[in-house]
């Protein structure tokens, strides 16, 4: 291996760091440490065909990394491979040798010599490196990738079956929530992202959700406008999440949510042993999120008898209890601007909540109603925000150290009948 370009990048950065601005500075020591991780290549190479290692105990290349250089493996590995970019693309590794490119440019070079070829990726060596010089590299394995496409289309068909081949979808239920898996071909998939993209874009300049949080609640909506819409198969019955729980278990989670929500500060009395709620396909829920579903659901209510050992007879089926009207939804938007009502939250996708729970006997009265945003609404149903007060007075917020928020203020108009 012939040091001085290495030598050379080492002692720019050196003289750099004594006078230059910080933009020079950060320039030299990235070309050195590009310089370096070539050098480091080859050596590593070296090292590999004459088995040296072993002379320090090591029976792998990528033993003596991991002891000796403190080095993951995987990177020693992208290393080495990076090496044989000297003997295939001379001019790529005199680029790589001067710290011109980094090694993630160079793994690019490397994935093209595997799936495109040594040909075609000499014959576009000037261009890439060009890429490379002016881009960033995920830039350049784009420019790879659509060489590839030219040069093996036929390569293109063959992934779009295999994909094929390989598609699935699973949504497991785990402890804490639900876990999606699968591989979807190149058309569903691409819908998919089309439909994540839109529902999952921000809202406005002041929607500061993460992008993760963007697209599941994106995802949630989605759903949501389908289960309300109902499926030509679904015969008359629209989609639904059911949970079922017994009427003991709603009135010790409603308790035992409402002391933990009233007076977060204080240590709720322990629920007692009734039988758990279960959502359908999921299993077991607790008494937070049972009161959060029972908030946002509408409810029906079943009469059983229960004989041991035999399943459970249903004596008699109530009307579903039904969640604000339209028109009662439209008008709590309308009071709050279309904003959450939680003091300095500006998010605007809104559920309805009852201040005074359902459970509790509360009404579906347009004074007790409020528009909550999804993460303020599940911050409530999980003590962590407290809520009082009607529409007429003013709402009182509190935190979960019963510490006062900004007040919401009073409507102007007269109590609703």
């Amino acid at each position: 291996m012939n040091p001085q370009p290495t030598i050379d990048a080492m002692r720019t950065a050196a003289q750099t760091l004594r006078g230059g601005d910080v933009r020079e500075q950060l320039h030299a020591l990235q070309e050195a440490q590009h310089a370096i991780d070539a050098a480091q290549a080859v050596l590593l190479v070296e090292l590999e065909a004459s088995k040296d290692y072993e002379l320090d105990g090591a029976s792998t290349l990528n033993t003596w990394v991991r002891n000796q250089l403190r080095m993951n493996s995987g990177e020693a590995n992208t290393l080495v491979r990076g090496a044989i970019i000297s003997r295939d693309l001379p001019s790529v590794a005199e680029a790589a040798f001067d710290g011109r490119i980094s090694t993630q440019h160079v793994r690019a070079f490397v994935y093209g010599l595997r799936h495109v070829g040594l040909e075609p990726m000499r014959q576009h060596e000037q261009v890439l490196l060009a890429v490379a010089l002016e881009h960033a590299p995920s830039d350049l394995f784009e420019a790879v990738k659509h060489l590839k496409a030219l040069v093996h289309p036929e390569d293109l068909d063959d992934a779009w079956e295999r994909g094929m081949d390989r598609e699935d979808f699973n949504v497991e239920a785990v402890p804490d929530g639900w876990h999606v898996n699968g591989f979807l071909n190149t058309i569903t998939g691409a819908k998919l992202k089309a439909v994540l993209d839109s529902v999952s874009a921000p809202r406005d300049k002041d929607d500061d959700r993460t992008g993760s949080q963007r697209r599941v609640q994106g995802l949630d909506d989605l759903l949501d406008s389908i289960l309300a819409g109902g499926l030509p198969s679904d015969k008359g019955v629209r989609p639904h999440v059911s949970v079922f729980v017994d009427a003991d278990t709603v009135a010790a989670a409603a308790e035992h949510v409402q002391q933990a929500t009233e007076k977060p500060f204080t240590t709720p009395d322990p629920m007692p042993e009734t039988e758990p709620a279960k959502l359908a396909g999921h299993g077991a829920i607790g008494p937070h999120l049972l009161m959060y579903l029972a908030c946002i659901g509408d409810t029906t209510a079943f009469l059983t008898q229960h004989r041991d050992g035999q399943q459970a007879q249903i004596m008699n089926a109530g009307t579903i209890k039904y969640q604000p009207t339209l028109l009662q939804r439209r008008a709590v938007l309308a009071r709050q601007k279309g904003v959450c009502a939680t003091p300095g939250c500006k998010h605007t996708h809104l559920e309805i909540h009852h201040t005074i729970w359902w459970p509790h006997g509360g009404p579906t009265d347009l004074d007790l109603l409020i528009g909550l945003c999804v993460r303020c609404h599940h911050l409530l149903h999980r003590g962590r925000l407290a809520i009082t007060g009607n529409a007429v007075t003013g709402f009182e917020f509190t935190n979960h150290t019963g510490r006062t928020l900004r007040r919401r203020r009073q409507t102007t108009h007269r109590q609703a009948a």
